[in-house]
């Protein structure tokens, strides 16, 4: 059996111990039937995201490609749903799934923890401490209590979170351009986060990933070429952006966990790394490896299993 995951921009399959991962943005394409044509005859299990995508009229309507483009290559395929249980065709409860998979594979083994898995563009901010009490729970109801948070390890526009930068050593302190001249990735990549070959999403100018360039995105942000703020101000608008990026994430962890101390973390997606680093918790790619980089669809392909056998 394989896991699959099918986001906004990531389509993700963990086929045993090995992690695939197509760049699938469904606004703009979505050959998601050619992707998983090589799996045809196998079983799957699916989560779900991408029916958010504003390629879609409505949720309902990206729910129903998303299973019948599946279903056309993988037809032994189920659907995990926000209910807690498997469907082969569409429903409601189908919508944007992939976090409740991930929680409940670990609800057993960390039934005091939170779990923070950090992708491309977003981070959920997950309390396993009862299960019973997430099921059902939509998008929507997540964002009003903190536990999805819209900023991710690389596509989140500069501007949607940081509006000021301080600049000449902190001496001039300079409104941002709200425009997609640059994003996360250019951030963590300038900071040393991540490496040119983790920035895995088109660049907003179309140039290149190496450093010179994303400080020449960063240099945009306050309506500048690099060559006139030079280097130290363009690094002082990643640095800015990552303190804020902090502050929203760890404000979230500790409103979710109600706690006056930061809780037990264990933390996933391609920025899992980063966030032991800042916060503290486990890594699970110390537990199990690179499928952290795609968790929802390994842990929806367990719980399939775990199910089967019960």
């Amino acid at each position: 059996m394989i896991g699959i995951d099918v986001g906004g921009a990531n389509l993700k399959i963990v086929d045993g111990d090995d992690v695939i991962i197509h760049y699938c943005p469904l606004w703009k394409e979505s050959p998601i039937t050619e992707l998983l044509q090589p799996y045809a005859g196998r079983k799957a299990a699916v989560v779900m995201s991408g029916e958010l995508a504003d390629g879609f009229p409505s949720k309902e309507a990206g729910i129903a490609f998303i299973v019948n483009a599946v279903l056309a290559a993988i037809p032994d395929a189920q659907f995990y749903g926000t209910d807690g249980e498997f469907h082969t065709t569409p429903c409601m409860a189908l919508a944007a799934a992939n976090w409740l998979a991930s929680a409940d594979f670990l609800r057993d083994a960390f039934p005091e923890s939170v779990f923070v898995d950090m992708g491309s563009t977003t981070t959920d901010i997950i309390p396993l401490a009862s299960f019973d009490r997430l099921l059902s729970l939509r998008d929507l109801d997540r964002l009003q209590c903190g536990m999805l948070v819209y900023t991710g390890l690389l596509r989140a526009p500069v501007a949607s979170l940081l509006r000021e930068v301080y600049l000449d050593g902190g001496a001039t302190r300079t409104l941002v351009a709200n425009e997609l001249f640059a994003i996360s990735a250019d951030v963590h990549l300038v900071m040393g986060h991540i490496n040119k070959v983790n920035y895995a999403v088109p660049t907003p100018d179309g140039a290149g990933v190496m450093i010179t360039e994303s400080l020449q995105r960063l240099s945009r942000m306050v309506c500048s070429d690099l060559s006139e703020i030079g280097e130290e101000n363009a690094r002082a608008v990643a640095a800015a952006f990552w303190d804020e990026q902090r502050s929203v994430i760890e404000a979230e962890i500790m409103r979710v966990s109600d706690s006056g101390t930061m809780p037990d973390l264990i933390c996933a997606g391609i920025g899992s790394e980063l966030l032991t680093e800042t916060f503290g918790g486990r890594n699970l790619s110390d537990i199990y490896g690179i499928i952290t980089d795609a968790f929802p669809a390994f842990a929806v392909r367990e719980v399939a299993k775990r199910n089967a056998k019960a």
